[in-house]
């Protein structure tokens, strides 16, 4: 999980944020005011200023937030000029948007706040639609405005069109940004502000609902805050039923607000279209006579505070039914909650003012178990609890007191107890186990009735007031004599004689060196920093110290308003962009060693034993298990040996899918049989024992001939296949189904090891490992044999042995040095820590280190499917020969909200069905999609001839496994590459690029073999988004674009590892490319039709190459290793049993002279989704071929078996 904050704010009006990483609250120093409360989403915060003004603190990321701003400038054709400026009085402006209705002269643009930035000037976009237009100008035509417009200029091209673009930054970042007023009517002051609503809709990016409430009552909403404008742009005013004091907003389309007689509102009609709402719902206070001060809301969660501190749940509460539908009274008092991600709960207590978390909140318990003070030190804590080495005069401080007998240190009590200040106290203890220090204040310096500290409860704009005035003009302050310096008296303790010193009191100057130290004034506690301010400090006489030999002294933080031992207090906590969950390893809970832990700590060391006690004592031990070795064992020692041949078996019953027409599943025994010869090699038998006609038969397959096992997605059955080198061919494994899904991992596990152990493979994989992914997102790996890319007798394909690995992924890729990144099917980033194992792999099957919890989100989609006919228009009731109602996307199979399963057992549902709208082609507002009929190309908007339409619903499921991954946050990656070739030594840089799942461009910095995951990302602009990339030898990048066209990066080198510009590359004749691979001298693509693609003339002084050339069609993936060899994966291929999709396949015959190859030879599959040979650095061993004119020096034949290869063309033989 990545690592996320906790926002809080304490009584002071500081910003604190806390680490779900860190044991620590961490002070936001940026601040140069004091701030009532805050709202926090992931990516920003937002605050109201004790100024009544918005504030926004958007979170640094390597990615900046850049706006593209863009105006088209038009032109109409005139016999005399030509094109020109001079355009007819009905043609569009001459400088306007894309829709031609809007004037946007190029000096009209303004930046919307101080917070933004140009990033250069306005230039003209020279590509259209991908291609690069004539002579580079980016003039489009078309007959007239509006029109179709195409890139070349054809006779009847009477008007033109060029975009010119220029892209704005925003600077403040990790900053807090005065959000800009209005320019016409400004809303009243805010006094609580409330942002969510991020998952209503993915689109725009980063879109917020961000709500306020006006000192008058007044709720007003922010409208426009999306990735791009972070600030948002309007504030819109939403009517109300009565006056309002405080307001939450959920991720969702929840929103509960609070009203000035105790009562609450709820929201309604909030949904993608109109995030504001439409109307409002009131629902009751939990207690009749009690009304309510505060409400808190998430997901599927309302929490309550009322005015008696009480807290309380709302149960029943959803989407479809946003009011809920009773309280529940919980346990616990506070004066406010907050509800923040995966529905976790945070509170302020109202007795001590600490932050509570509300401990074992899951979807199946929204309400939790019980609250749990977060106790880590904050900020400007670590001078108070670090102590000092220094001995009693360079500590400046004195102690007198009188000798006693030994004792153990206390705590310091608080100061409303002792009487020490709010701004200092000390705390002292003994270096020496044999003396501790016990510290009691001189009672004498007490006044006989110390009043408690009043905390006052923040709910308006004068809680500062508040807070000073607690504080009485000329009364002491807690403990201190109006014109009496800050005193700490100390009583020290060693022996038994009793020898009493004279006393002296400590003056605790502003400065060790005596000088005045002027403090960091504020509007806070200015009447004690004036007080301790005007205090001199004063010289004092040495006092014995008796046996003190140094004192652990503790530092004074003039502006710290806190003593040292007492905890902060907090007004406000928001947990909005802190992501917890159940599974979450959270350090918050650990509290800071005190005085007395300290002593304790220093007296346990004083019991530890000798160095000569130790020795005896493992003497001792060795005697003992001597002893009882020869009292066990020497009488037995004449016997022989039982067994010098190890042999057992492990038998079980699953059902198998049978090879012959008609195919079922049958009960059979299965039975594995492994043996060990005397030199400890191993090997093993499978059995599969059936019957045929009452007839007993069986198959078997030796454990060396074992290629692969792999668990097949199946809703119904825990399946998995295993292949052998002739049943790849035959594209027909044997399948078996364990009645168990751990019955399943077990066999998949034992088997796994025994293949290896005949083998001889263990630990980690090699880092020339050839990486797989299936379309289950199950990892494999391949240890290359050096006559893999031998010529002209490689090893065939189909007979390498691949093993699985922990993990879930959706893309590998790797380099020859080690280094391994992977993509989740929720775009994460992942990292290989160098173990192996995981996922059910247990025991010997997996590393004790390296391994971690991995977790993956992907989207299950269904459509439904509707026919439109005149008399009720659209209905579910289709022709009889239809696609089902409710369907897959291939409408051959029905699927249903009630019977869609998510993919296999393992995977839970994590939200509910919901219209997708992000589908390719577009949708209409209710996310439909129309065509003439089924199956069609479908668009976004009804025309007359759409007879038949369909709507995309999506949920999301969840998985958790095991593997040895670790996280790269936060950005989320759509694919990346790592230079193949091998690195020099460990600390070289490897350069790393990427491409975000929005198409960002981005350049991994600081990633070699000993820090595989990297530093930081930096960016790199492009005009339009990216989709594929790839980095070969010489730092040759080549990119793919959404639009299907290629691009080259130039100038790429160590020193300049971003490059310096992009050039545009034609693509293939009327394809769209979608992927590409860089090798070491070869480019190959693959286009939306599957076609595979080879880049001609590659020279070293001209990179980008000259033309492409087709080599295969029906691929899906490719992969040029950094020997320039070639994989695929690709499709329908061709077995002697059956037809396989998604299968791993390999280019013979590519030789420097001759880099596209010759043939296919096909290897595991089908299924497969994903290869990377980019780590297969290991050359070819060379093969000296006899002359053909000596017969007597012909080689002998061949034993390798004929395999299925196929010249140019087709790679699957169809």
């Amino acid at each position: 999980m990545p690592v996320s904050r906790l926002w809080a704010v304490d009584v002071y009006g500081r910003v604190y944020s806390l680490s779900t990483a860190g044991q620590q609250w961490e002070l936001c120093h940026d601040t140069q005011m004091e701030f009532k409360r805050v709202t926090a989403a992931q990516q920003c915060c937002w605050g109201i200023a004790c100024d009544n003004k918005i504030y926004l603190n958007v979170h640094a990321s390597d990615l900046p937030i850049r706006y593209q701003e863009e105006t088209y400038e038009n032109q109409r054709w005139n016999p005399v000029d030509g094109f020109s400026e001079r355009l007819l009085p009905s043609d569009r402006w001459q400088w306007s948007d894309v829709t031609g209705l809007q004037h946007q002269p190029l000096d009209s643009f303004q930046l919307p706040s101080s917070s933004w930035e140009w990033e250069g000037d306005w230039y003209v976009d020279e590509n259209f639609e991908g291609e690069p237009t004539e002579k580079a100008q980016g003039w489009s035509y078309a007959i007239d405005f509006p029109a179709t417009y195409t890139k070349d200029k054809k006779w009847n091209s009477c008007v033109r069109r060029r975009r010119w673009l220029r892209y704005r930054r925003y600077k403040a970042m990790d900053t807090w940004a005065k959000i800009p007023s209005q320019q016409t009517s400004l809303p009243d002051p805010f006094s609580d502000i409330s942002c969510g609503g991020w998952e209503i809709s993915e689109e725009p990016r980063g879109r917020l609902s961000l709500w306020a409430v006006s000192l008058q009552g007044k709720v007003w909403f922010r409208e426009g805050i999306y990735h791009h404008n972070p600030e948002g742009s309007t504030w819109e005013d939403v009517p109300l039923p009565g006056e309002v004091v405080q307001i939450s907003c959920g991720p969702g389309d929840l929103i509960w607000a609070v009203l000035w007689e105790g009562q609450f509102i709820v929201r309604e009609g909030i949904n993608r279209d109109c995030p504001r709402g439409t109307s409002w719902a009131v629902v009751d206070s939990p207690s009749p006579d009690v009304g309510a001060t505060h409400v808190a809301v998430g997901d599927n969660v309302v929490w309550a505070v009322t005015k008696d501190n009480k807290v309380w749940f709302r149960r029943g509460v959803n989407s479809h039914n946003p009011c809920g539908s009773g309280w529940i009274s919980m346990v616990g008092e506070m004066i406010m909650v907050n509800v923040g991600l995966n529905d976790q709960v945070w509170g302020i207590s109202s007795e001590d003012r600490a932050v509570y978390f509300r401990q074992g909140v899951t979807s199946s318990e929204l309400s939790g178990k019980t609250w749990k003070a977060i106790s880590v030190p904050r900020d400007g804590d670590r001078s108070h609890s670090s102590a000092s080495t220094n001995s009693l005069q360079s500590a400046g401080c004195y102690f007198c007191g009188e000798v006693r007998g030994q004792s153990v240190v206390s705590d310091v009590e608080s100061d409303t107890e002792k009487g020490s200040t709010d701004e200092a106290s000390c705390l002292a203890s003994s270096a020496a186990p044999e003396s501790v220090v016990d510290a009691p204040t001189d009672p004498s310096s007490q006044p006989a009735d110390t009043p408690k500290p009043r905390i006052p409860k923040v709910t308006s704009d004068s809680f500062i007031s508040e807070l000073v005035s607690d504080r009485e003009p000329g009364k002491p302050t807690r403990g201190m004599g109006p014109t009496s310096p800050a005193v700490l008296e100390e009583e020290v303790i060693s022996g038994e004689v009793e020898d009493k010193a004279p006393c002296a009191d400590v003056v605790l100057s502003p400065s060790q060196s005596g000088g005045p130290l002027d403090p960091q004034w504020s509007n806070v506690d200015l009447e004690e920093a004036q007080n301790q301010h005007a205090q001199t400090a004063a010289v004092l006489d040495s006092t014995d110290t008796c046996s003190l030999s140094s004192v652990a002294t503790y530092t004074l933080a003039m502006e710290d308003p806190y003593g040292a031992d007492e905890h902060p207090l907090w007004a406000w906590v928001s947990g909005g962009g802190c992501s917890v969950d159940s599974h979450s390893q959270l350090n918050w809970f650990n509290c800071t060693m005190n005085a007395s832990m300290l002593a304790q700590s220093v007296q346990s060391m004083s019991l530890s034993v000798s160095p000569a006690q130790t020795a005896a004592w493992r003497r001792q031990i060795f005697e003992q298990l001597s002893e009882r070795t020869k009292r066990e064992m020497d009488n037995f020692r004449h016997y022989e040996q039982a067994i010098e041949q190890s042999v057992w078996v492990k038998k079980g019953t699953m059902q198998w899918w049978r090879d012959w027409k008609p195919h079922k599943w049958v009960d059979v025994h299965f039975a594995l049989e492994q043996f060990s010869g005397p030199e400890g090699n191993k090997d093993g038998i499978l059995f599969i024992y059936y019957n045929f006609y009452e007839e007993k038969k069986y198959l078997h397959a030796f454990i060396n001939e074992v290629t692969i096992l792999v668990p097949v997605l199946n809703d119904s059955k825990h399946t998995f296949a295993i292949y052998t080198p002739e049943r790849t061919k035959q594209r027909w494994p044997m399948r078996l189904a364990a009645p168990t899904e751990l019955e399943m991992h077990d066999w998949l596990a034992l088997l796994s090891v025994s293949c290896c152990d005949s083998r001889g493979i263990q630990g980690p994989p090699s880092k020339q490992a050839i990486w797989s992914i299936t379309c289950k997102g199950d990892i494999f790996v391949s240890e290359p044999s050096p006559n893999l890319e031998a010529m002209p007798y490689p090893t065939p394909c189909n007979q390498m042995f691949w093993r699985q690995v922990g993990g879930h992924l959706r893309s590998v890729e790797c380099n020859s040095d080690g280094i391994v990144w992977g993509i989740g099917y929720d775009h994460t980033a992942w990292v290989y820590t160098g173990g192996y194992g995981g996922g059910f792999f247990q025991g010997l099957a997996s590393s004790t280190d390296n391994i971690y919890v991995q977790t993956d989100v992907k989207s299950v989609y269904i459509y439904e499917n509707q026919r439109w006919n005149p008399v009720t228009g659209y209905t579910n009731r289709g022709l009889p020969t239809d696609r089902y109602m409710w369907s897959d996307a291939s409408g051959l199979h029905e699927c249903t909200k009630t019977n869609t399963k998510p993919p296999t057992p393992q995977w839970t549902w994590v939200s509910e069905w919901a219209a997708d709208y992000s589908v390719s082609g577009g949708t209409d507002r209710e996310g439909w999609q129309y065509a003439a009929d089924f199956p069609a190309s479908y668009h976004g908007y009804k025309t007359m001839k759409d007879f038949v339409r369909r709507r995309r619903w999506a949920r999301k499921c969840k998985l958790t496994t095991t593997g040895p991954w670790q996280e790269i946050p936060p950005i989320p990656l759509s694919d990346m590459t790592i230079l193949p070739s091998a690195a020099q030594s460990s600390v070289d840089v490897v350069p790393l690029w990427g491409i975000s799942n929005k198409g960002d461009v981005l350049c991994r910095l600081g990633v070699t073999a000993l820090t595989p995951a990297g530093s930081s990302w930096l960016h790199v602009g492009t005009d339009q988004p990216f989709k594929s990339i790839s980095i070969g030898a010489a730092s040759q990048v080549w990119a793919i674009a959404r639009d299907g066209s290629a691009f080259y990066r130039g100038s790429v080198s160590q020193q300049t590892p971003a490059g310096d510009c992009w050039y545009h590359i034609p693509s293939p004749t009327k394809q769209k490319l979608k992927q590409v691979s860089v090798g070491r001298t070869s480019v190959y693509t693959v286009d939306e039709n599957g076609n595979l693609w080879y880049r001609q003339g590659l020279t070293p002084s001209y990179p980008q190459g000259s033309s492409w050339e087709h080599i295969s069609n029906n691929v899906r993936k490719v992969s040029v290793g950094p020997l320039d060899q070639v994989w695929i994966i690709a499709d329908k291929v061709q077995g002697s049993h059956s037809l396989s999709c998604g299968t791993v396949c390999h280019r013979l015959g590519v030789q420097p002279m001759e880099p596209k190859g010759q043939s296919w030879d096909y290897g595991i599959g089908g299924g497969w989704d994903h290869v990377t040979v980019r780590g297969n650095s290991m050359e070819p061993p060379r093969v000296c071929l006899p002359s053909l004119t000596n017969p007597s020096a012909l080689a002998p034949r061949s034993p390798l078996p004929a395999r299925n290869t196929e010249v140019n063309g087709n790679a699957v033989g169809c």
